[in-house]
């Protein structure tokens, strides 16, 4: 296993041979120049199992490992040479890709990765290893569409007072000002629909004048403290009325980024990742930012 200063502080990003991957790595390096931090190239293998017309036959031998090993070693390497980093290092563990990248995801300053590896179905936009790891990963998470479109020079962030869309927005106000960028700020309102022949004794709805009102105060809430801490970002708030998800990939056709946020550390595995960030992860065509809210002692409370 890698030592903790492998993956400490530092930009990981995961390289499987894909051009995926390896456009993730030129993000990456970019990122980690400018945030001025070490950049990791993390290879993981999974060595294949034989097998037998009875079924699983044994590992393969440890030459064959070893052969393995040296092959991803000089494709991280070749691919190390090409990238303008000045603190670069190559790591090659043996284990499940998702499971080396989020053991590097407790001590890393941020994981980035292609949306789609080697295997899988063409038919997803994100992959297995992707989906695992932005719902479970201790560090912001970037995901790279390897057809993403010329680079923006806006960062989408959906707000809606919870904690873990603050931790998202602190996260996108924090790479606004560091790459120069405008932060587009959306906050997406419904309503629910109302049947008073099937619930006669459901109150009336307030209207919905008052409604957009007061989401209009919690937007301007949320922001207050933000703009004070980055007043160098330039910020276009929007309320939507609407479903969240395709007001964030509406408003990121000409993005950046879009930054989404998780729902924490619950109980429920499947609910790690909400279904806004899940829609956005899946349908995106620009880079995707998936920020956790780790657990504190107020949210106890």
């Amino acid at each position: 296993m890698a030592s903790g200063d492998a993956w400490r502080d530092r930009i990981v990003v995961g390289i499987d041979g894909s051009e995926a991957s390896r456009q993730a790595a030129g993000w990456a390096a970019k990122e980690a120049t400018l945030r001025g931090l070490g950049l990791t190239l993390a290879y993981a293998i999974l060595p294949p199992v034989g097998a037998t017309a009875f079924g699983p036959g044994i590992p393969v031998s440890l030459d064959a490992l070893d052969e393995i090993r040296q092959a991803a070693a000089a494709e991280l390497a070749a691919l190390a040479r090409q990238l303008p980093v000045a603190d670069i290092q190559c790591e090659i563990e043996v284990g499940s890709p998702s499971g080396v990248l989020l053991a590097a995801s407790e001590s890393a300053a941020m994981l980035v990765m292609g949306s789609r590896g080697l295997g899988g179905f063409r038919g997803l936009l994100l992959g297995s290893v992707s989906t695992q790891v932005t719902g479970h990963a201790d560090c912001p998470v970037v995901v790279i569409r390897a057809d993403a479109p010329a680079e923006g020079t806006t960062i989408v962030i959906g707000i809606d007072g919870s904690q873990a869309a603050q931790d998202a927005t602190g996260f996108a106000f924090d790479m606004a000002s560091r790459h120069g960028w405008a932060l587009r700020a959306l906050h997406a309102w419904d309503v629910p629909s109302y049947d008073l022949l099937v619930v006669p004794n459901t109150p009336i709805p307030v209207p919905l004048s008052d409604v957009a009102d007061d989401e209009i105060r919690l937007a301007a809430e949320v922001l207050a403290g933000f703009q004070a801490e980055y007043p160098d970002v330039r910020v276009e708030q929007r309320l939507i009325r609407g479903p969240a998800a395709k007001a964030l990939l509406d408003a990121a056709a000409d993005a950046a980024m879009i930054v989404v946020g998780t729902r924490g550390h619950g109980q429920v595995i499947g609910a790690l990742l909400g279904s806004v960030s899940n829609a956005v992860l899946h349908r995106a065509s620009v880079p995707v930012a998936v920020v956790p809210h780790l657990p504190t002692p107020d949210d106890a409370a």
